[in-house]
């Protein structure tokens, strides 16, 4: 990779994060730990690896996106804002009273999305029966499915793996967020998920990694998946929750952090301010 796409890739993620961080605290409360971690990731997909038209959300020869893990949908309508699909002004109205943009996705109101998700695992069975009717018209667009580790608790994302490794559908990559914790604690103490790579590997999957806020990792990663011909294909992403802000990345409970007293608003602010200026200096 070019260093002046790393470089634009890097920003993008940035400005993914500080819009999540500033729709959340708008909101006064939201999925903040699961939205940054897949920052990154996003940058990646809408900086370079997919196919789409924001002037033409329906466009027939796009890429989909899936986001299972629906709960993070404030870090894809900052991405989907970022590059053009509405104003960034509706990131502030995100789960209002006739808001295009609930908390949680809605392929009925928002430009951009293609799958309504938010109980999770439906996701995977959906962006599966997506890439089987594209297969089946013989179309060579891709899925990208995002599923949280904790998500991985429920026996549909294995029916849905499965299925999808049985019918060599390629087209289809799953992208597995391993940020190891979910709403209750740490994923070993709630429910082990053990080594997820090998697990996947034993359904039939071909799988590699990356690092969470590696865009240069991600891209090749994404890239050696596309490369595979005649089998499922996995990226587990190596993550942590809260990723790319020190303060939440540490915070305990950071899967829905609540803006309720001066203190946490005050080093939010702060922490804005400061990834601002340094993308000001980048840019």
């Amino acid at each position: 990779m070019q260093i002046e796409k790393k470089i634009e890739l890097e920003n993008l993620a940035t400005r993914i994060r500080i819009d999540s961080v500033e729709a959340i605290q708008h909101m006064g409360a939201g999925h903040i730990g699961g939205s940054l971690s897949v920052a990154s990731l996003l940058a990646v997909l809408y900086g370079k690896q997919m196919k789409y038209d924001p002037k033409n959300p329906q466009w027939e020869e796009r890429d989909r996106l899936v986001m299972s893990k629906g709960h993070a949908g404030t870090a894809w309508y900052s991405a989907l804002a970022e590059v053009g699909f509405f104003p960034k002004e509706w990131l502030l109205t995100i789960n209002q009273g006739g808001t295009n943009l609930p908390s949680h996705p809605d392929r009925n109101k928002t430009p951009g999305v293609d799958a309504t998700t938010g109980s999770l695992g439906q996701g995977t069975s959906v962006a599966a029966g997506i890439a089987t009717g594209l297969n089946l018209q013989n179309k060579n667009n891709y899925v990208y499915l995002i599923v949280g580790d904790g998500e991985l608790n429920e026996g549909q994302c294995w029916e849905a793996f499965q299925y999808l490794a049985h019918f060599k559908l390629n087209h289809c990559i799953v992208i597995i967020d391993e940020n190891k914790k979910q709403l209750d604690g740490p994923n070993r103490d709630i429910m082990n998920p053990f080594d997820i790579q090998e697990k996947m590997r034993a359904f039939g999957f071909y799988t590699t990694s990356a690092k969470g806020d590696d865009v240069e990792g991600i891209d090749q990663a994404i890239d050696e998946l596309k490369s595979i011909e005649d089998q499922a294909v996995c990226l587990v992403l190596d993550s942590i929750k809260g990723q790319g802000i020190p303060y939440f990345e540490e915070m305990a409970d950071n899967h829905s952090v609540k803006f309720d007293h001066d203190e946490i608003n005050r080093i939010t602010e702060n922490i804005l301010v400061e990834l601002k200026a340094s993308l000001k200096e980048r840019e």
